[in-house]
């Protein structure tokens, strides 16, 4: 049986997703993973419409089984972020791992994976960040110097991430076979282009109240969920939690910053001087930006101070189900037999051992912050991640 892995945010499903998964059917998929992440995603955002509504978008348009990626490794660099969803995938008794492509050559993105993988590379990395570039220039030089014009898959987010996986798949050894399908219609950060929208075009819909054009770029399926989620206010929106971000960070001292600045380059001293002189987030992201950080690592560094995010584990302790249908129950009793640590109750969670439970408690803490960002405020009741059940097609 073929098993297929996706490791995704879906912020929300579009047609763009709904035609991967359709393509990775016709590649031979009998069932489709989705390692998903939950309510908070790896451009330092809190995801438009939370973590169970998309895994039932995701079973409704083409998945079997949706998996969360917990918070710690969702909203970490594009490395952890793989990591994190290969484990998953391979907990799962995945033999395949599809994702979508500029470029579509599986061999040039895997010699990526091997050159990036090359135990002194890091020494070429360093010297080329002395230059005060972003380090993802500096990765993409250092490979060039070695690879030649096929560093320039590094150039491509889809690329990017999809050396990530085939990364991980070597690290972790996890038998993955790569399924490359090539990216159609819009670029990742794009508008709409050949009926596709990008995620990014349809939250900025989102945001400009025309909810009905965002819903155009998504499959009926998930449209309803999202007209559904749209009705009850339950799509987020920063700015409900904008002062609560203030309020945290400035009762902050300036070394406690540092848990959070993954490059050890000196960052979190810029973060502490704009919380003490900014009124705004954006005022603040935009004192600290230069060339050498990325927006997303700002958003990134200020969430997770914002949520006191733990460095990354270097393992999930388990599989939490947020949707399957019934080829992803079926998937689910096999991965019980091969002793896969599968979390389907709350309640559960105490039986996986302190490690599992520790987790969890952090991640409905998260949940609960993230709720507030709702329009509205009714919505955002305390204990939500206790209650949760997936979703069952």
């Amino acid at each position: 049986m073929q098993v297929t892995g996706i490791v995704c945010e879906f912020n929300p499903l579009h047609s763009g997703h709904a035609y991967l998964m359709a393509q990775l059917r016709q590649r031979g998929a009998d069932a489709i993973v989705c390692a998903m992440s939950g309510n908070f995603v790896q451009r330092g955002e809190m995801a438009l419409v939370n973590k169970l509504s998309r895994g039932e978008m995701a079973v409704s348009c083409g998945a079997d089984l949706v998996l969360e990626l917990p918070t710690a490794w969702a909203m970490a660099t594009a490395e952890a972020f793989a990591r994190g969803g290969v484990q998953l995938l391979r907990m799962a008794g995945c033999t395949h791992i599809g994702f979508g492509s500029e470029c579509g050559d599986a061999a040039l993105l895997q010699a990526a994976a091997d050159t990036l993988l090359s135990p002194d590379l890091q020494a070429d990395i360093r010297a080329e960040l002395a230059a005060g570039i972003t380090y993802a220039a500096a990765r993409q030089q250092a490979v060039q110097a070695r690879l030649g014009d096929g560093a320039a898959v590094l150039r491509q987010p889809n690329d990017t991430l999809a050396v990530e996986y085939l990364k991980a798949c070597r690290q972790l050894a996890a038998p993955l076979s790569p399924l490359v399908i090539p990216r159609v219609g819009a670029a990742h950060d794009g508008g709409a282009a050949e009926g596709y929208a990008s995620a990014s075009h349809i939250r900025l819909l989102l945001r400009q109240g025309s909810g009905d054009a965002a819903s155009a770029f998504l499959p009926p399926a998930a449209a309803a969920v999202l007209r559904r989620e749209l009705a009850a206010g339950r799509v987020t929106d920063s700015r409900h939690v904008e002062r609560a971000i203030l309020a945290r960070l400035r009762q902050m001292e300036e070394r406690e910053f540092a848990a959070y600045d993954g490059g050890g380059e000196g960052l979190y001293h810029r973060v502490y001087d704009a919380v003490r002189r900014c009124a705004t987030l954006e005022e603040l992201l935009a004192a600290v930006k230069t060339k050498r950080y990325t927006a997303a690592r700002l958003r990134r560094m200020v969430l997770s101070a914002w949520l006191g995010l733990p460095k990354v584990p270097e393992t999930l302790p388990y599989a939490r189900v947020l949707a399957a249908n019934e080829t992803g129950r079926s998937l689910l009793r096999q991965m019980r037999k091969a002793g896969a640590p599968v979390l389907t109750k709350a309640a559960d969670v105490a039986a996986l051992g302190s490690g599992a439970e520790a987790l969890f408690r952090r991640e409905a803490g998260y949940t609960d912050l993230y709720t507030l960002a709702y329009a509205d405020l009714a919505q955002a009741v305390p204990g939500n991640d206790w209650r949760l059940t997936p979703v069952m097609k």
